[in-house]
C-alpha cells in the first residue's frame, strides 16, 4: 500500500529526517514511536502529502507521488488518504452528518450518495442516534468516532491518525483503538498510526520505533 524510500526533509540547518525507508501492507496496522523531535510527525505528514520530502521517493496504493501535479495531487489526497488527528477538527456548526461528508463534497460526489454511506458508516460506528447533533452535544469519545468517519467517507486506501487517542480518557482511548482494528476486520482498513500511547502501539500489526530521524533497525 506504501512503499517510501530514501526519504529526507530539513528545515534550513535542522536535518529531520535522515533518509526512511518504509513499507506497509494492505489491511496492516503500524504504530510508529518515538521520542519527541524524533521526526514521528514530520514522517506523518510526507506519507500523507501534506509536505514534499526533499529527497526520496513515495508511492501509495501504486501511484508515484512525485508524479503528480499540484491539482492531481490534491484530488489523489481527497480520494486515497484520510486523517485523524489528535484534536477532531470538527465544524462546530455543522450536525455529525455535515461533518463527515465534506471530503465527499469536496470530491464533487452526489450528495445523497455521500449522505447514504455516511449513514452506513454511522452505523457501523454505532452513532446513528448522534447523526443530527452538533459537536458540542456529543462527548469527546463521540467526536473523535465522527472525526474517524470523516475519514472513511471516500473509503481511502490508507488512513493516517497522529495521536488519535491523545485527548481521550482512558475508556474512550480504548474505544478509539478496538474500533481502529475493527475497521482492519471488517473493511481492509489500511492505518499508519503515530502514538505515544503504549498500549496502542503494542496492539498494532508492527510498531516502528524512529530514533534521530530514522527508523531504527
Amino acid at each position: 500500500m506504501i512503499v517510501a524510500s530514501g526519504i529526507r526533509k530539513s528545515y534550513g540547518d535542522l536535518e529531520v529526517l535522515k533518509g526512511v525507508d518504509l513499507e506497509v501492507k494492505k489491511g496492516e496496522v503500524v504504530s510508529i514511536v518515538g521520542d519527541s523531535g524524533a521526526g514521528k510527525t514530520t514522517l506523518l505528514q510526507i506519507l500523507g502529502t501534506l509536505d514534499s520530502p526533499d529527497q526520496g521517493s513515495l508511492a501509495i496504493h501504486g501511484q508515484s507521488i512525485e508524479k503528480l501535479t499540484r491539482q492531481q495531487l490534491s484530488k489523489f489526497r481527497n480520494r486515497e488518504i484520510g486523517f485523524v488527528y489528535q484534536f477532531h477538527h470538527l465544524f462546530a456548526e455543522f450536525t455529525a452528518l455535515e461533518n463527515i461528508v465534506i471530503p465527499a463534497m469536496i470530491g464533487k460526489d452526489d450528495p445523497d450518495n455521500a449522505a447514504e454511506r455516511a449513514m452506513e458508516i454511522l452505523k457501523l460506528l454505532n452513532l446513528t442516534n448522534r447523526a443530527q447533533h452538533k459537536p458540542s452535544q456529543m462527548s469527546g469519545g463521540e467526536q473523535q468516532r465522527v472525526a474517524v468517519a470523516r475519514a472513511l467517507i471516500n473509503q481511502p486506501a490508507v488512513i493516517f491518525a497522529d495521536e488519535p487517542s491523545g485527548n481521550l480518557d482512558s475508556k474512550n482511548a480504548d474505544q478509539l483503538h478496538k474500533l481502529f482494528f475493527d475497521l482492519r476486520d471488517e473493511l481492509g482498513q489500511t492505518f499508519v498510526i503515530v502514538t505515544h500511547n503504549p498500549e496502542l502501539a503494542e496492539m498494532a500489526d508492527r510498531k516502528l520505533k524512529m530514533v534521530d530521524g530514522v527508523i531504527a533497525k
